[in-house]
């Protein structure tokens, strides 16, 4: 005979998906790195302008800029979305009346767009396709990754490496950006080959520490696993990019 238990309901799991913060539903779940409690995204952003410690339970989260060790929870959200009729779809339309009445009055250019598409919207690319233009009207209403957590890069030139192809990939004209944390090195190295102009045919290769990263890591592995390891490092991470070696 089968176990028969008693039905949840969905009070039942409000201490883990409401925020300590407004008491309301978690939305857009973001996670305090340092000691792992979560807030809707907006409540823990607006309490970081006032104190850099953690609202729960005191913890200094950062010295200086503790918005850095913030991380979305895509996984908690769905959750929630699923325990609670009806909520996604009052989110949805809510920020879709905030950006229908906030949407900004700017000139919209190819370039610009094609950099928000690749997560990178505070770097303009040169060499622009004008047929972009032509999803100005729907791209209003994308995302372009600005509500992923963001992370400051620096991208060094790697030189005196000995390869051929070293005379060709040079230092870039702006070389800190800030763009998304999923951002992945196939990514990082798109944004560098439109940059430098380089033969779609040509392959790089990006290190962080002196190790080449895999092409479907993200800025956030990369600088959880392998930039903020290293006690000595300062922000921001600091990736490198040289011809790609063939070993053969």
């Amino acid at each position: 005979m089968a176990a028969t238990g008693r039905k949840h309901l969905v009070r039942d799991f409000n201490h883990f998906i409401t925020c300590y913060l407004c008491r309301g539903y978690l939305i857009k779940p973001t996670t305090v790195t340092e000691c792992l409690h979560t807030f809707c995204k907006s409540c823990i952003v607006q309490h970081f302008e006032e104190s850099n410690d953690c609202p729960k339970c005191g913890i200094q989260v950062h010295e200086t800029n503790p918005l850095e060790m913030l991380r979305l929870d895509n996984t908690l959200e769905e959750i929630i979305f699923k325990l609670v009729p009806g909520l996604r779809e009052k989110e949805e339309q809510q920020e879709l009346e905030f950006w229908k009445k906030n949407q900004p009055k700017e000139n919209g250019q190819a370039e610009t767009l094609r950099c928000q598409r690749l997560g990178l919207p505070d770097v303009g690319i040169d060499g622009g396709d004008a047929g972009d233009d032509d999803d100005d009207d729907g791209a209003a209403d994308d995302d372009y990754h600005r509500s992923d957590p963001q992370i400051a890069i620096c991208l060094d030139c790697l030189r005196n490496t000995g390869q051929s192809g070293e005379s060709t990939v040079t230092d870039l004209m702006k070389r800190f950006i800030r763009c998304s944390s999923r951002v992945t090195v196939g990514t990082i190295k798109k944004f560098l080959s439109l940059k430098l102009k380089l033969p779609s045919s040509y392959e790089l290769d990006v290190l962080c520490n002196g190790e080449i990263m895999g092409r479907d890591h993200t800025l956030e592995f990369i600088y959880m696993t392998r930039w903020r390891l290293h006690g000595e490092n300062t922000y921001p991470m600091v990736l490198e990019y040289r011809p790609r070696i063939d070993f053969g």
